[in-house]
């Protein structure tokens, strides 16, 4: 048996890791990673790990897919077979190289004809242990016979180095002058010479660790004198030894993977009018938001940059209390209420995840983590206890936790999002309009979204909200599955005012009964009363912080010492709506805090002021703050949310200093004055009233692939339109049109006309931009190396 984790890698960086599961062959992880790729990479790489306590931990296998191919892999689940890890073939990164032909006279007037190698820099080399590698190069000139070799100094602490080295080597041998003024190779020398390079991690007392190679055949010269382009690094071939891959096991994945061409936002312009103007088209079903919904092949889809979109401009309420009253009319009894999978309770899903998320911290984390952390056995199944159990022990634990939990959620209204509040308000209006006779149907119409979509869902999964760093184990899934169930009942049954449960099973039956009290079902009323009245909440001026984000990352010291000047500490950060803090350790006592009303700024810093990757700088009214993070995602991730809690700040600086002030002057600029203002324009901050960060041309640009790509289905959508305004009534054909909702068949017309004009006039710079990028990224570039000879 094996204690198995897993790890996610842009190419040789790790990015995520998931928890140890112990003592499995066939481990089931579960979790889920969510993130923005920062950088430029050439494969997404999946590493299996068995733990070793005592010595480092085995890599098992990997999967690694390349860039190229994680389209087609997009969206499907699917088994892959783990290949064998050679560290030879570990590589990444680029190399920029010059060759030169000359010929040189010598002393007795013969022709000598001398390579010169110019290995002038790389970039993207992989880091070594979490730090930036040693690298240097060796330069060999390989042929049949011959085997020239010649080395770089050694570059400390960098993933981008600066070689900038010339190397001579004799090609031919001497001959005589006599022959031709005019140089030229020998056809027969050419085809048999090769230059190699090889990238090295100096190890100091350990053995180098290998980077990468490139093979250049001297040929490349044949009709030029010189040569000069980028390539690409390659493993090293071990000679081709076979491996049996059956024996590594398999890897079950499922990647959702998109990449985007958001172009300035004047082009949108038309698109995102005709997709705002939806809430106010009558009826809904002939908009564009819900046509679009309509076509995608998932609406899932469609939903996500959908809701931001309308979530940003204030226009989620009305559409989606319009989709919700379509739903409605399609509603025949009381009790099935928005419990279907329709496009207006996908929109309402993902709306409570984007503006609940803070609601779901403050509400549930503090009683998640205990849950998490006391491992309490809460089992009340008599065939599923283990030896020892007590049951009347468990559902005493499992009642304390419901009723903590309980208590929690329906004092909870003051911190619910207005958004949330004002779609609760309007589906309990349409739901009373729609069945005026049913008393109860006003709070099950909420209670079906806060208590089934939200609350229990957020208990049972809670790292999928972020409420949990990992998946958790067995035991603790679950009772928490015990818990959301009980939850969701207990929502449902004091909305319905039932008199017994729905428990399919005789145990939850008995422990139900514990609950079914008045009390519940008047606290449940009063709580679903609060999240649906339009009334304004009084926020109290002693709300709690709300917690961002925190991890562990290095600091350096701020430098008031010479001695300090260099020294970098792992610390805890922890970051909320307030303050910006670091630990010694998790739990412990603030060494430092930074009051969020305080930060001016928040920047890359540039990897030459410390030779570290992944840094970046806090400028807030004392000194800077310099940071490294653990890898490119989560530098990026800290960036981004400090950014965005800090963005409204007064005084917030307009330009800053990328790199930093060492020795008595700004590595940047050279200016000598510490105080001297910054020499580079800060990034550009999203404006101030924007209480979610959405780049909305971002969202319209996928609004607008996925229109691309559901063309067909929009031309069979119009020619329904046109069948049923001929024929006065849709015709019996499953396969063509009678899938789709038309409702007014000459407004969805001129809805569908419109939608194509604009997406025929946004392909236009699309396909330049297509054009231009595939002329203008030159075989050999920086943007696009060569891929190198591999051995």
């Amino acid at each position: 048996m094996r204690d198995c984790f897993c790890t996610i890698n842009l190419d040789q960086e790790e990015v995520y890791r998931t928890q140890v599961v112990e003592k499995s062959l066939s481990p089931f992880f579960s979790e889920e990673f969510y993130f923005e790729i920062p950088r430029t990479f050439q494969y997404l790489s999946f590493y299996v790990y068995d733990k070793n306590v005592l010595q480092r931990d085995l890599r098992i296998g990997k999967v690694a897919i390349k860039k190229e191919d994680l389209c087609s892999h997009s969206g499907k689940e699917m088994w892959f077979s783990l290949q064998p890890i050679d560290s030879n073939s570990e590589v990444q990164g680029k190399v920029h190289l010059e060759l030169k032909l000359n010929e040189l006279i010598t002393d007795i007037g013969t022709v000598c004809q001398q390579l010169v190698v110019h290995i002038m820099a790389c970039h993207g080399l992989p880091l070594i242990n979490g730090q930036s590698c040693d690298p240097y190069a060796t330069v060999s000139l390989v042929g049949p016979s011959r085997n020239d070799q010649k080395k770089t100094k050694v570059k400390k602490k960098t993933s981008n180095p600066q070689f900038n080295e010339i190397f001579y080597f004799e090609v031919t041998r001497p001959s005589s002058y006599t022959r031709k003024s005019e140089f030229q190779v020998q056809e027969e020398d050419i085809e048999k010479l090769e230059i190699r390079i090889d990238l090295w991690n100096n190890g100091n007392l350990v053995q180098d660790i290998f980077l990468g190679e490139i093979k250049v055949p001297v040929n490349v010269l044949r009709n030029d004198s010189s040569h000069q382009a980028w390539y690409l690094l390659q493993p090293k071939d071990n000679g081709n030894k076979s491996s049996k891959t059956d024996d590594l096991g398999s890897l079950r994945l499922n990647i959702y993977y998109t990449e985007d061409c958001v172009l300035p936002s004047e082009y949108y312009g038309p698109l995102k009018t005709l997709l705002l103007k939806s809430p106010d088209v009558q009826p809904i079903s002939a908009s564009a938001a819900y046509i679009l919904g309509e076509i995608c092949r998932d609406k899932n889809d469609a939903v996500l940059p959908l809701v931001r979109l309308l979530l940003h401009h204030d226009k989620l309420v009305p559409f989606a209390t319009a989709v919700a009253e379509l739903d409605l009319k399609d509603t025949q009894e009381a009790n099935t209420i928005f419990r279907g999978n329709s496009l207006a309770t996908r929109c309402l899903d993902e709306m409570m995840k984007i503006v609940g998320g803070h609601y779901l911290k403050v509400t549930l984390k503090p009683i998640l983590d205990e849950i998490c952390e006391t491992s309490k056995s809460c089992e009340i199944d008599p065939i599923k206890l283990k030896e020892g159990d007590n049951v009347e022990t468990n559902k005493e634990n499992l009642r304390y936790f419901v009723d903590k939990l309980f208590s929690t959620i329906v004092k909870s209204s003051m911190s619910c999002p207005t958004v949330m509040c004002d779609v609760f308000y309007s589906l309990r209006q349409m739901a009373t309009q729609r069945f005026p006779n049913d008393p109860h149907v006003q709070y099950s119409a909420v209670s079906s979204f806060v208590f089934l979509r939200f609350f229990a869902v957020a208990v049972v999964s809670p790292h999928t909200f972020h409420l949990r760093p990992h998946h958790p184990d067995a035991q603790t899934i679950r009772t928490l599955t015990l818990i959301s169930k009980t939850i969701q009942t207990l929502g449902s049954w004091g909305s319905l005012s039932k008199s017994k449960s729905s428990f399919k099973e005789t145990f939850m039956c008995e422990f139900f009964k514990m609950f079914q009290e008045e009390g519940y079902v008047i606290a449940v009323k009063k709580f679903l009363d609060e999240i649906s009245s339009t009334e304004t909440k009084e926020s109290s001026g002693a709300s709690e912080p709300v917690h961002l984000k925190e991890g562990e990352m290095y600091k350096r010291a701020q430098g008031r010492t010479r001695i300090g000047k260099k020294n970098f500490k792992k610390r805890w950060f922890c970051l909320t709506s307030r303050e910006l803090t670091y630990h010694k350790q998790p739990g412990k006592d603030a060494i430092y805090t930074i009051p969020v009303k305080n930060i001016l700024a928040v920047e890359k810093l540039e990897e030459s002021s410390f030779n570290k990757k992944n840094m970046f700088q806090v400028i807030h009214t004392e000194k800077p703050l310099y940071v490294q993070a653990n890898n490119c995602v989560e530098a990026n991730e800290w960036i981004d949310v400090l950014c965005r809690v800090s963005r409204s700040n007064q005084n917030r600086l307009s330009v800053y200093h990328p790199s930093v002030y060492l020795n008595g002057s700004w590595l940047c600029c050279q200016e000598t004055s510490e105080n001297t203002l910054g020499c580079k324009p800060c990034t550009a901050g999203v404006p101030a009233d924007i209480e979610i960060d959405i780049d909305e041309d971002r969202e319209t640009e996928r609004i607008y692939s996925l229109f691309t790509l559901s063309i067909l289905k929009l031309q069979k959508m119009e020619e329904a339109c046109g069948t049923i305004a001929v024929y006065q009534g849709p015709q019996k054909e499953p396969d063509d049109y009678s899938n789709f909702v038309i409702e007014d068949s000459v407004t969805t017309f001129k809805t569908i006309q419109q939608i194509k004009s604009v997406i025929e006039k946004l392909s236009e710079p699309h396909e330049k931009y297509r054009k231009k990028r595939s002329s203008s990224a030159k075989y050999g570039s920086k943007e696009n190396p060569i891929v190198g000879k591999a051995s």
